[in-house]
Parts: C-alpha cells; structure tokens; sequence
C-alpha cells in the first residue's frame, strides 16, 4: 500500500505562498484560512549572515489520525493509502476533527462554515498527477513523497 507525505525543501522555498494559492484555486476555496502554512521566523543574525528560516506546516496524514474517531458524522475518513479527508456532504462543520488534531490542521471554510483541511489533492493523485501545490511550486521546493514501510 503506497502512503504520501508532502516534504518542503526549505533551502529551494522562498516563501511566495504559490502554493497556498493553487491550493485554494484548485480546491475552489474562499479567501480565508489556508490548507497548509509557510512562514518565516523574524530575521535573524546567524554567524554575522542575515537568515530566516521557512517552516511548513500541513496535515501529517497520520497512521492512526486522532480526529478519524471524534467526528460524530463519520464525514473524516482515512483511505487505504493513509489520505486523510473530509468528506463534506457528512460535514456539520462541529470543528471536532480540530480540536483532536494536534496541530489544529483542520480549518473552517468561512463560506459554509464546513471543516476543510488538506487531501493531498488525491483526486489529483489518483488521475496520476501531483497536489496541486507541487506541480506549481515555481523553486520545485515542494515534493510529494511515497514513504516506504519500515
């Protein structure tokens, strides 16, 4: 069974927010909250060399993911290949899948006020195409990874 990870190349991102943005276009999603976050740490002065550092955060799609079981509709679902996501007819938008992730990864979408969070863009994936934020990465510092079982 294939499992993915996204996995930033933090010395390629320079932080454009690109992907944030194909993300939302691609998912047809509001201004708002987005699916994943890029920031960057205060500039700092690191052996007399100006530096930030760009952290990435987005859904881990974990083995054994805590807001699976808390959803009271049965709307958060794992697949077989560990994609975690949300199936929005089942939605109430009750935020629990939040509030037992943690790292507060879901999202409320402020046009429905349903939970959004990332997929990995697995329709994408399943016609055999990359997310939508890493096929336009414009520093290809975005990758979608097949893990390997340990």
């Amino acid at each position: 069974m294939k499992k993915y990870t996204l996995h930033l190349n933090s010395r390629r991102c320079i932080a454009c927010h690109g992907c944030e943005v194909h993300c939302k276009v691609n998912k047809d999603l509001p201004v708002g909250p987005f699916l994943c976050d890029i920031s960057c740490t205060p500039l700092q002065i690191v052996g007399g060399v100006p530096k930030t550092e760009i952290i990435f955060s987005s859904c881990r799609h974990c083995d054994d993911p805590l807001c699976v079981p808390v959803c009271p509709t049965d709307a958060m679902i794992q697949r077989a290949d560990g994609i975690v996501y949300i199936d929005q007819e089942k939605c109430i938008g009750c935020m629990a899948c939040q509030k037992a992730c943690p790292w507060d990864i879901p999202v409320q979408n402020p046009d429905d006020n349903k939970a959004v969070k990332c997929d990995l863009c697995m329709d994408r994936i399943d016609a055999g195409l990359h997310p939508a934020c890493v096929a336009k990465c414009t520093t290809h510092a975005l990758k979608l990874v097949e893990l390997q079982p340990v």
